[in-house]
């Protein structure tokens, strides 16, 4: 059964309060030219009671065209056969069957239809055919007339069903098109808020840590030194630790909410992460009593902002992770800018130059079996996002965490050519990417501290 198309409503009366106005509106008609048409022809009063009873029951089935196309089709023919024999008064009850009829093609019942037209085409030419010279009540030029209006009828209510249907389905496209942008949106804003809580994640993650390390260190060092010089020096030292750990937790912090500023609001003018300031993140860790070691191998690029932060936090929660969760006392972060010792096939992208970061502890290892931390997973995705790979594991009595980043990123955008001519506005000057200081040298360990409390149970 094909489906019936409606317009939307927009305010409009329901269809079946329209179906009743529209009948309502032919019965009036039809009364209206049968009353002036009593007025030059007379018959019984059997014959005009008969007569307004078919009136009334073609115009009355207009009520359920939509709902019952066909059968209504078919009764207001039926009306109109038995009347128009039997009345003398050859009212315009034609109209009610043209009507039908055009609803039957509108609805989707094309087949019907076209019979229904064939069938009042075939039974008007066989009536008229049949009678006898001169008693013809329909000629030639009429009986070709009323084809071509049956034939219109079907037409126009199948270019009214087709356009229906077009507008139906722009409907659903257009539907199927904001359902689709909102997925997008609800998707773009959960990559976003992901984003933002993994950099939180680093960011607070590794300044209490440290903040928290470099306090216990200090009640540890007062309760062996209860002399009062000694303790005014070690808690000077610890509070400026934690000023400076704290000073640069806020300005990153900043700088990663800087994102849900307001249009009018005055953009953070510090730099950005990355590991250009590698030597101030391993200072840091140094000052919570772990012993880093940098070295450099190739020679460092400019990298893409992405792939710098990444770089950078990726040592960063390493580090975090190893204040809190190890007994290590010393840190070796490696970078290598053309990291060559795999096969190709284990590289992020074929031919692709990569940046190799390798922090490893001698902190014994992580408990076998035990589940990854968020920080790890964190890692890991950042990687991945750009095209990377990222392992961490136990290793040579400590733990490696061992990522391979592109020096670019994984896709890049290119402008569409313009026009001979066409005016380009001037670009704003950019600063540079930074890059890591290119030197080897590897920094004097500092002196070892008083041992903390014991840490916290590994859950990297």
């Amino acid at each position: 059964m094909p489906l019936a198309l409606r317009d939307r409503p927009g305010g409009r009366l329901p269809p079946r309060t329209v179906d009743a106005l529209v009948a309502c509106a032919v019965l009036a008609v039809v009364a209206i030219w049968t009353l002036v048409s009593a007025r030059y022809a007379s018959e019984s009063a059997l014959r005009s009671v008969l007569g307004w009873a078919l009136v009334l029951t073609g115009c009355g089935a207009l009520c359920f065209r939509r709902r019952q196309p066909v059968a209504v089709a078919v009764v207001t023919l039926l009306a109109c056969v038995v009347y128009y024999p039997l009345s003398a008064q050859d009212g315009p009850l034609m109209i009610a069957f043209a009507l039908a009829l055009y609803t039957t093609a509108a609805e989707g019942r094309f087949a019907a239809a076209v019979a229904l037209a064939a069938v009042t085409l075939l039974a008007v030419g066989l009536g008229e055919i049949r009678q006898q010279p001169g008693h013809r009540q329909i000629d030639d030029t009429s009986l070709a007339m009323l084809a071509g209006w049956l034939i219109s009828l079907v037409a126009v209510g199948r270019a009214q069903r087709t356009r229906l249907a077009y507008l139906h389905e722009v409907e659903q496209r257009a539907l199927a098109a904001e359902r689709e942008q909102e997925a997008r949106a609800r998707q773009s804003a959960t990559e976003e808020r992901l984003r933002i809580a993994r950099e939180l994640h680093d960011i607070l993650g590794h300044s209490v840590s440290l903040i928290h390390v470099q306090s216990g260190a200090a009640l540890h060092r007062l309760s062996k030194n209860p002399t009062p010089e000694a303790g005014l020096a070690t808690a000077a030292e610890a509070l400026e630790a934690v000023k400076s750990t704290s000073k640069d937790a806020l300005r990153e912090l900043r700088a990663t909410l800087g994102v849900l500023r307001r249009a009018d609001e005055a953009t953070p003018t510090s730099p950005a992460s990355g590991l250009a300031l590698l030597g101030e993140l391993a200072e840091r860790a140094r000052s919570a009593g772990l012993d880093v070691r940098t070295s450099v191998t190739g020679t460092p690029v400019p990298l893409p902002p992405p792939v710098d932060l990444a770089a950078y936090r990726i040592v960063q929660e390493s580090l975090t992770n190893v204040t809190r969760h190890s007994r290590a006392r010393t840190v070796r972060i490696t970078l290598d800018w053309d990291d060559r010792s795999e096969p190709a096939a284990t590289r992020t992208r074929a031919g692709a130059r990569v940046l190799r970061l390798r922090i490893a502890d001698d902190g014994g290892g992580a408990p076998e079996g035990g589940p990854s931390g968020s920080g790890i997973r964190g890692m890991a995705e950042r990687a991945r996002a750009l095209g990377g790979v990222l392992t961490a594991g136990n290793e040579d009595g400590g733990f490696v965490v061992d990522a391979r980043l592109p020096l670019t990123t994984p896709t890049a955008t290119h402008p569409a050519p313009e026009a001979p001519g066409a005016l380009q506005a001037p670009e704003a000057p950019q600063a540079p990417p930074t890059a890591p200081p290119a030197p080897t040298s590897t920094p004097a360990p500092a002196p070892a501290p008083t041992p903390a409390p014991a840490p916290e149970e590994d859950a990297r």
